[in-house]
C-alpha cells in the first residue's frame, strides 16, 4: 500500500524494512540507530529515519545487489532520485577501481554480522567523489536471522577536489 506517490519509503514493505534495519543495527551492534520514543509507529519511525542527519542505505541479497532503501542524505549525497538508487546495484555507489575493496568490505561484514570504522571513497551519479568516514555496515536480518541484504550508516563525508 503507497500511502503517498511523492513518499515512496512510506509503502507497507519499506515501513517494514526500516523496523529490519533498525532492529539488525541494534542486534549487531548493542546501540541504537537513531532514538525511538516509545509508542512511536512504523510510519513515525520511517519518517524519522529517511529525515535524519546521518545516511541509511540498504541493497538486497541478489547476486548483484540492487539498492532497495536509500534516505534522504543517501539520495542527496548520491545525486539520485528514489527510484534512480531504487535501480541501481550498490556496486555502482563505489568507482570500479574501489569495487574490490568494498567487495572484501561487504564478504566482511556478512561474516562478522557488521564492521565499524570504514573509511573509503565513493562516487555520486554525476561523478563527484567524496570519502565516507566512520561507517558502519551490517547485515540487515531479522528475529529469525534470515539474511535480507546489508545495510550501511556514516553521519561522516568529505566531498574530494575534481582533478
Amino acid at each position: 500500500m503507497n500511502l503517498d506517490k511523492n513518499h515512496p519509503w512510506l509503502q507497507e514493505e519499506l515501513l517494514q524494512h526500516v523496523l529490519l534495519l533498525i532492529y539488525s543495527f541494534h542486534h549487531w551492534t548493542g546501540k541504537p540507530l537513531m532514538p525511538i520514543a516509545d509508542r512511536q509507529s512504523p510510519l513515525e519511525i520511517a519518517n524519522s529515519l529517511f529525515n535524519a542527519n546521518f545516511v541509511v542505505v540498504s541493497h538486497g541479497t541478489e547476486a548483484d545487489p540492487i539498492l532497495n532503501y536509500g534516505n534522504q542524505k543517501a539520495l542527496d549525497l548520491w545525486k539520485m532520485d528514489w527510484d534512480t538508487l531504487t535501480t541501481t546495484p550498490s556496486r555502482y555507489t563505489a568507482e570500479p577501481m574501489e569495487r574490490s575493496e568494498r567487495e572484501q568490505l561487504l564478504a566482511q561484514a556478512k561474516s562478522q554480522g557488521y564492521i565499524s570504522n570504514y573509511r573509503g571513497i565513493r562516487i555520486a551519479s554525476n561523478g563527484d567523489r567524496f570519502y565516507i568516514d566512520q561507517a558502519i555496515i551490517w547485515n540487515v536480518v531479522d528475529k529469525e536471522g534470515k539474511l535480507w541484504g546489508q545495510a550501511a550508516t556514516f553521519a561522516n563525508w568529505e566531498a574530494i577536489a575534481p582533478k
